[in-house]
């Protein structure tokens, strides 16, 4: 112990003034450790955790070499976990706990598309019949489904409808992405969809009116640039993407290109640095006021007040806000001439975002984001450090591109594939020949079509914007009609995404040789995805589906019906196929290991239940008498509403029943 422990303070001693960038990842651990759990915590433990995480702050700013950072890292983990709690219990609003069907009314405050690629609106304002208004929740989303899908929104307008609506739902499987934690933080109570006419009560008032002003850009846009450039330029100026077809965005997915579609820190970056650059040139082309006032300075102040615009005509979205908080403290960073791309820069940015959205941890924007902004600033700091040369000057611009397309593709690249489950192969080249393009041309454009815009000048850019638009579109479908460009890849544990993290941190955060010791936990995250075990039987939480797993992948046991939950499984499965195809598999379960026994419509659910050697049985109604056979799982919709979806894993044992309420437990958000 002797000899180790000065190796020990040695290692230590280089951690000085390095410990900053740990700040966000200790608040993170807090703010996961409070999703983890299975039970709601008392409101008055959250208390006592933020009280003893304010105390010891302020003890620990008196200790001493070794006390006063772990003083301070306890604190951070115990602030994390109360401002996760504080924030779910201030976002507290009425979840529809029925279904309902009926009129409803409400101001249009959202729209947008589904997965279905229907219209869908996000109402406030919310009036339902025959409800306590202290039940009604205070935002509804109504996908609007047949003729009416081409109803013309606006902002601000009041609505009525007749309309399905209920709860949103629980994970599709058991561990699955949870909607309805989702749809807490979005303060949505209820999700529906409607194919009645939609009917104007009101038109839009003055409230709004950012929205409003977003809308009309979106709609000017597309009428000047027609089709899927029209679309596209709309998302990447206000944010709109009800007008982007589902062909569009699979191919954007497929080629790894779908990032440019949402307004992140790649456009906040592009238009700052345009603002910024432009400004720069302004004050040099006249010498006299460049001369006498801080231009820089000024430079970053101007883009700073680009960027909050941005940030407002894009409608502040999760992402946007994510991406104007790094980019204002790159930006305060040049005003105070400071080096605006450092890990401390970094930090303060993800400690802003943690504080006022602690949930957007979970998210794969948040962890995309800042993997990628993480890699980049280490990787160009290294290079910067060891003084490597990119070669000839004219080589810069180009290399600075490749890597940077490199390095942010392999440090999203793990992410994407957890919760996309998938890899696009030919992502770096896909991107590689239409990022450069998104720099130099669209997006300066787009600044000029904006400013332009009130003058009606607007056409010129626009059309120069198009062009590159259209480039990048034309990349997106032939990089996506390539052989084997989209790679299924098997959804992964809990545990692994956690795991790779840590490892990836301590390399890139941690001083001195023993940061190696990072690659033990990201080399262990591989092997456990790698050893993933899928289940062997899921149940849909409605009994509605059913999907076992054979040596061909999963069966089903309808060929359309419930496509949302079977793409979701196969896709989880890391299985390319299609629910028809999967289909054709349920026939060959006779053979199967495990013997299922499907027991459909309410005539069959009147006579007597019978195992008949099953191992489970699935009544997609609910009997008329309580099932009492011996010998087999009966699972019934009736039992699926009290623990929601349903995994049966083999095991030597005889199969291991995993409920989704065992893994997502009694929290804020499924308590209805």
């Amino acid at each position: 112990m002797a000899r180790i422990w000065p190796q020990v303070e040695a290692v230590w001693l280089l951690q000085r003034g390095a410990l900053f960038p740990w700040v966000p990842v200790l608040i993170g651990c807090g703010v996961g450790f409070y999703f983890a759990l299975r039970i709601e915590p008392a409101p008055l433990l959250l208390v006592a955790a933020g009280g003893s995480a304010l105390l010891l702050m302020l003890v620990a700013r008196r200790g001493r070499e070794w006390g006063g950072p772990a003083l301070w890292a306890v604190a951070l983990v115990l602030a994390g976990f109360a401002l996760a709690g504080l924030r779910a219990h201030l976002l507290a609003a009425p979840v529809l706990g029925w279904r309902y069907y009926g009129p409803v009314e409400g101001r249009v405050v959202g729209i947008d598309r589904s997965a279905a690629d229907a219209l869908r609106l996000t109402l406030d304002q919310v009036v339902l019949a025959r409800t306590d208004p202290d039940r009604v929740p205070r935002r509804v989303r109504v996908s609007l489904h047949g003729p009416q899908s081409a109803f013309k929104a606006q902002p601000g307008q009041r609505i009525m409808m007749t309309a399905h609506l209920g709860p949103s739902g629980g994970p599709v499987e058991p561990g699955g992405f949870d909607f309805q934690r989702q749809a807490w933080f979005l303060r949505i109570g209820a999700v529906g969809y409607t194919r009645t006419p939609v009917l104007s009560i009101a038109p839009a008032t003055g409230s709004l009116p950012l929205f409003r002003a977003r809308m009309a850009l979106s709609e000017h846009v597309q009428e000047r640039l027609p089709g899927q450039a029209g679309a596209f330029a709309a998302a990447i100026m206000t944010g709109d993407r009800s007008a982007l077809d589902q062909t569009t965005l699979v191919a954007m997915r497929v080629s790894n290109l779908a990032h440019l579609l949402a307004i992140s820190g790649l456009h906040m970056g592009l238009l700052a640095g345009f603002v910024f650059a432009t400004c720069r040139l302004g004050f040099a082309a006249v010498p006299v006021i460049g001369l006498r006032l801080p231009a820089k300075r000024l430079s970053a102040a101007f883009a700073l007040v680009a960027a909050a615009g941005y940030l407002g005509m894009s409608g502040g979205n999760v992402a946007t806000e994510r991406a104007f908080v790094m980019v204002a403290v790159m930006l305060v960073a040049v005003m105070l001439d400071r080096r605006a791309l450092t890990l401390r820069a970094v930090a303060v940015a993800a400690t802003i975002v943690l504080s006022q959205q602690p949930e957007a941890l979970l998210g794969p924007g948040f962890q995309m984001s800042f993997a990628a902004t993480v890699a980049l600033v280490a990787v160009f700091g290294w290079l910067r450090d060891a003084e490597i040369q990119l070669g000839p000057r004219w080589l810069h611009p180009i290399l600075t591109v490749v890597i940077s397309s490199a390095v942010a593709g392999a440090a999203t690249a793990p992410v994407a594939a957890a919760h996309f489950n998938q890899f696009a192969q030919y992502g770096l080249v896909a991107n590689l020949l239409s990022v450069p393009l998104m720099g130099i041309l669209v997006m300066p454009a787009a600044v000029l079509a904006v400013l332009l815009w009130p003058l009606g000048l607007d056409g010129l850019p626009l059309s120069i914007m198009g062009l590159g638009l259209d480039w990048i579109l034309f990349v997106a479908d032939r990089v996506a009609a390539f052989d084997g460009a989209r790679l299924p890849v098997v959804a992964p544990t809990p545990s692994v995404l956690p795991l790779l993290t840590l490892g990836a941190l301590l390399v890139v955060l941690w001083q001195g040789r023993t940061r190696l010791i990072g690659c033990l936990p990201m080399l262990l995250s591989i092997w456990f995805w790698i050893e993933t075990e899928r289940p062997l039987v899921l149940i849909s939480d409605s009994a509605a589906l059913v999907g076992v797993m054979t040596d061909q992948g999963r069966a089903l046991n309808k060929p359309k019906g419930g496509s949302f939950v079977a793409t979701n499984w196969l896709e989880n499965d890391g299985d390319g196929t299609t629910q028809h195809a999967a289909f054709g598999l349920w026939s060959t379960l006779e053979s199967a290991p495990l013997s299922i026994r499907l027991i459909e419509g309410k005539a069959a659910a009147q006579l007597p239940i019978s195992c008949d050697g099953a191992r489970l049985v699935v009544l997609t109604v609910d009997p008329d008498h309580p099932a009492r056979e011996q010998g087999c799982t009966i699972i019934t919709p009736a039992s699926l509403r009290k623990t929601g979806s349903l995994a049966l894993y083999d095991t030597a044992e005889g199969g291991r029943l995993v409920t989704a309420r065992d893994i997502s437990g009694m929290r804020l958000w499924n308590r209805q």
